[in-house]
């Protein structure tokens, strides 16, 4: 991961999840408002179309390809962001795992372990790495609800989904009068790829458009630099 030197007063918002979707949709947000965001995701490919995105449009970026489920990769992380930039003024968190749909006495274990790694030990391991980080630039940290624990088929995804808002909302508790501020934003449904995943055959035309959301998320909680 090669990280690009910044003056420790630019305004740094981590996107993890950036290569596609809401996500995606954020770190160009962001960029537009001014800052320069770090984009982590797996996929090159995406990222690199992400960052011309952004650039097209008079924003910057630092690209790293990761996979966030790795404890190693993003211990790496953390401290490069520590090391170069001192801590960072916000972190957004979209990666998710989304296992097929099944009923509850059909899941495959390793879709299960697959959503219970991505879903909630990684938030889990991400959380202290990213507390200190967030404390040094007095920064907040934004996920985000899916309500779907106790739906049919929704097991691995809705049961790993409620455990991780249940993590993050003990964070904000705890955090409430020390920071960081954390946020739990709920966006309306999007023709997102997870969402097809979930309903293939749904008439996308009422869904709201990814880019709208995320610039509404922006000004209702204010994520400016």
């Amino acid at each position: 991961m090669a990280m690009k030197q910044i003056d420790t007063h630019t305004p740094l918002a981590l996107v993890t999840g950036a290569s596609r979707g809401l996500g995606a949709a954020m770190a160009e947000a962001l960029a537009a408002q001014g800052w320069h965001v770090l984009a982590v995701a797996r996929t090159v490919g995406a990222l690199e179309e992400l960052d011309d995105r952004i650039k097209q449009h008079g924003g910057q970026a630092t690209l790293a390809p990761l996979n966030v489920t790795d404890p190693a990769q993003m211990q790496h992380l953390g401290q490069s962001i520590a090391s170069r930039w001192g801590g960072v003024g916000l972190w957004v968190h979209t990666a998710i795992h989304s296992a097929p749909l099944a009923p509850a006495a059909h899941i495959a274990q390793k879709d299960m372990e697959s959503s219970i790694t991505t879903n909630m030990t990684t938030t889990a391991m991400m959380i202290p790495m990213m507390e200190a980080l967030l404390k040094a630039r007095g920064g907040r940290a934004v996920f985000f609800d899916d309500p779907r624990a106790g739906q049919k088929f929704f097991g691995s995804y809705g049961a790993t989904k409620a455990g991780q808002m249940a993590l993050v909302r003990s964070w904000a508790a705890e955090t409430a009068k020390t920071g960081p501020e954390v946020i739990v934003a709920q966006p309306e449904p999007m023709p997102t790829a997870l969402r097809a995943r979930f309903f293939p055959g749904e008439d996308r035309a009422p869904l709201s458009d990814i880019r709208t959301q995320a610039a509404q998320i922006i000004e209702a909680h204010r994520l400016y630099p």
